[in-house]
């Protein structure tokens, strides 16, 4: 009956089976890219399935061979393991759900119970002996590294920490010199990721941990690009919580790592040294620094373009020299920069884009006009939900708030930002 419904496409039989097999409509939804709503009416028979986009998540959610639902074979397919385990793609989905559940009251002691257990897991696995999945993580890591999309950060969090556990008993294994190295390559983009997305939910420790795991991995693979890249997007940590000075040097670790090349983290090791710098107050290597990134920047390749967290794309560079210039004082050019990043950001942009108006309303206060710039702050953090309120965003909007005169801080406009950063 299952087989039939399958071939049949009917998924409403196809989800009932996986809820009787022991799947909830959350682990269906988490495992298929779909709302848990849209999983309970397709289950139900209220609602249908025809994009093929949708249909082709289904297959890899749910492991279901391509031939069955007249798709082409999925990447999973081809790959055999010598230590085939059931229970797996489970144990992945259920580890999702219960990291999302974690996350979404916030970063506590109890939600990150989970994740330090994850990250302790993957670096005994570093130091063992390590068939893999290869094309299907890759696939994934890949899925990941465009970002955000519009979906709220912890979310993201925990689906990239349940598909880096899900590397770590691969590591455990017996591997060939060469899936060992692409796990070791894969474990490190994932963690760093990770500890992206840790940053800006404001959690310095746990960012930290995870970078160092992610650089263990990318030294084991052996891959210097991988390496550059994580000092580089670890140096942004002290960089936006006061460390100016510890930013600038990791940033000039990766400088040196990623060579002259043009090459994306080479732009970008270059840009987050010019906002080190320029935080700093060391103007002229903050110019020399904006230099050469703008330099690298404008003679990338394509391939080193890709708007992706690995990538350099002109929107990405453009954030980078909003803040760097903002922190300089030249609000003339750092305004031109907001406006061209604004422009190439998506709508669903919303950590980005809100980041940019905080560094416009440094700007106005940088101007003169301090008390529209509380203004233009207020009205940058109400526009979005509480979650984005958070982490880097208000670190940014305190930053401004500290430089806000003692004698004007009872002004209505900034007793509002006073008020919005303390709720």
């Amino acid at each position: 009956m299952v087989v039939q419904a399958v071939a049949t496409r009917t998924f409403s039989t196809v989800f009932n089976a996986a809820k009787t097999a022991g799947l909830s409509y959350n682990a269906i939804a988490a495992a298929t890219g779909m709302k848990a709503e849209r999983v309970s009416l397709v289950a139900r028979g209220e609602a249908k399935i025809t994009g093929i986009d949708t249909i082709e998540r289904i297959a890899d959610g749910l492991h279901i061979p391509g031939g069955m639902l007249g798709l082409a074979a999925r990447c999973w397919e081809n790959i055999t393991s010598v230590d085939p385990q059931p229970g797996r793609e489970n144990e992945s989905m259920q580890r999702r759900q219960l990291l999302r559940g974690a996350l979404a009251a916030g970063l506590t002691a109890t939600s990150l119970k989970p994740i330090a257990d994850v990250l302790a897991e993957a670096d005994h696995a570093l130091t063992a002996d390590g068939p893999a999945d290869l094309a299907h993580l890759e696939a994934v890591t890949e899925q990941h590294s465009y970002g955000y999309g519009g979906r709220v950060p912890s979310d993201v969090l925990a689906d990239l920490i349940a598909d880096f556990a899900d590397v770590t008993p691969l590591l455990q294994r017996p591997q060939p010199a060469a899936t060992r190295t692409a796990l070791s390559r894969t474990m490190g983009q994932l963690g760093g990721m990770a500890a992206v997305v840790l940053h800006d939910l404001g959690n310095r420790r746990e960012a930290y941990a995870w970078f160092a795991t992610a650089a263990r991995a990318a030294e084991e693979a052996g891959d210097r690009s991988l390496q550059a890249w994580i000092l580089a997007r670890k140096a942004m940590v002290p960089l936006n919580f006061g460390s100016h000075q510890t930013a600038a040097d990791l940033a000039e670790q990766a400088r040196r790592i990623a060579g002259t090349a043009n090459t994306a983290v080479a732009a970008l090791a270059a840009a987050v040294a010019a906002r080190a710098y320029a935080l700093a107050g060391r103007s002229d290597q903050a110019d020399s620094a904006i230099r050469a990134a703008n330099h690298l920047a404008d003679a990338l390749p394509d391939a080193e373009r890709a708007d992706t967290w690995f990538g350099h794309c002109e929107q990405k560079h453009h954030v980078h020299l909003s803040h760097a210039l903002t922190a300089l004082g030249e609000t003339k050019r750092a305004r031109e920069s907001q406006t061209h990043a604004l422009a190439l950001s998506a709508p669903t942009s919303t950590l980005t884009r809100t980041l940019l108006r905080l560094d416009a309303a440094t700007c106005q206060h940088r101007d003169g006009d301090t008390l529209d710039a509380c203004q233009a702050a207020v009205a940058a953090l109400t526009d979005v939900p509480a979650r984005f309120r958070t982490g880097l965003t208000r670190s940014r909007a305190v930053d401004l708030y500290r430089c806000v005169p003692v004698n004007v801080r009872s002004a209505p406009a900034v007793r509002a930002l006073a008020e919005v950063l303390g709720s």
